[in-house]
């Protein structure tokens, strides 16, 4: 990953906005820019990019040692306990104008810093970083298929559990330990919706028991090297499903096609939500896809850009998102089919999950 030449790219766009300088705490744009990940904690630490391209980490003593590991060519400027982080942090701040800072930064943070910067403007961060980020480098494709890939192992692997008899949450521990053992470093979410619970496109997983005759919902993933998986397939719990369910099946289907055939280079985001909808709305399902159709992802399991009604973003090569539409039968079932995909070279639309998008039958 070519961290410096991010944060040159981020510098000039600070320069062309009239910010002064962006001031980063943990998090993705952080991540992106130096390549070290911590965790937040009530320790700040802060890296501040002028707008001249200057880069400094601010960091507690402590964690200097794995700051400097990670992010080898930052110079570093540390404090301890009884120092005043918000006060290193604006001596470093040397150019007049706005201050941008992490959308997701701590609120004391962001406080303690127009504290220390007063009569400052402050923005977000992602006024900056948001452009540079939704345009993925080839590394950071690279990491995206590879990711996908091993999720797509996991799902293939996942169809020979056992469903019937057995509770959501076990379900749910064994597709977090196959993600695991197919490479990913962290499990974000397992997302098993038997049923009824399937159609609560955010369900969280509990006690229900599965059962023969269930519809299942089966939306999964985490990160490996920083970067995600998200996949949902729906599968069938013993026999055939319902005429509906196959229905229904077949409808998101056809559905997230028409999402992919709507995806390239030049089309809106906004265009390609009205694609797949339509499928959808046409065979009388409309007023239960209650969700967009995408997000981006990266660094961030939900990012820019969004496949969003009304959004008039331009897809261009190196964008990276979802495609997941869904159909959710309050009551009585939902179905769900996602893929990531990417706009490539060609400017056509990828899917970088290749497994089978049938509605499978388990056990």
């Amino acid at each position: 990953m070519d961290h410096a030449g991010r944060r040159d790219r981020a510098a000039a766009r600070s320069r062309a906005a009239g910010v002064a300088a962006l001031l980063l705490s943990p998090g993705s744009d952080l991540t992106y820019l130096s390549g070290y990940r911590i965790f937040s904690s009530e320790r700040l630490t802060c890296l501040v990019l002028s707008n001249d391209g200057a880069a400094t980490l601010v960091v507690p003593e402590l964690e200097s040692p794995r700051a400097g590991a990670a992010a080898p060519d930052l110079v570093q400027a540390t404090w301890t306990e009884t120092a005043d982080p918000y006060a290193l942090v604006a001596s470093r701040v040397t150019e007049a104008g706005p201050i941008a800072v992490s959308d997701q930064m701590w609120a004391s943070f962001a406080l303690g810093l127009q504290r220390a910067l007063p009569g400052r403007e402050f923005r977000v961060a992602s006024e900056i970083t948001r452009e540079l980020r939704m345009r993925k480098d080839p590394a950071e494709l690279a990491a995206l298929r590879a990711v996908s890939a091993a999720a797509d192992r996991a799902y293939t692997r996942a169809l020979d559990l056992e469903f019937a008899g057995r509770t959501e949450r076990q379900v749910g521990a064994d597709l977090a330990a196959l993600l695991r053992d197919e490479g990913h470093d962290e499990v974000m979410f397992t997302i098993v919706g038997a049923g009824e619970d399937g159609a609560s496109p955010h369900h969280q997983t509990g006690h229900r028991v599965i059962k023969d005759g269930d519809t299942v919902v089966l939306d999964f993933g985490g990160t490996r090297a920083g970067y995600g998986s998200d996949i949902t397939r729906t599968v069938q719990v013993g026999g055939h499903p319902s005429d509906e369910a196959a229905r229904v099946h077949d409808v998101v289907r056809r559905a997230q096609e028409a999402g992919y055939a709507a995806a390239h280079a030049g089309a809106t985001a906004g265009s390609v939500d009205a694609a797949a909808r339509a499928v959808i709305t046409e065979a009388g399902y409309g007023d239960f896809f209650i969700h967009r159709l995408g997000h981006g992802i990266g660094l961030d399991g939900h990012e820019h850009p969004y496949l969003v009604n009304g959004n008039e973003q331009v897809l261009e090569t190196g964008m990276a998102f979802s495609l997941e539409p869904g159909v959710y039968l309050p009551g009585r079932f939902g179905v769900r089919i996602e893929d990531i995909a990417i706009i490539g070279a060609d400017g056509r639309c990828e899917g970088l999950n290749q497994v089978d998008r049938a509605l499978a039958t388990v056990r």
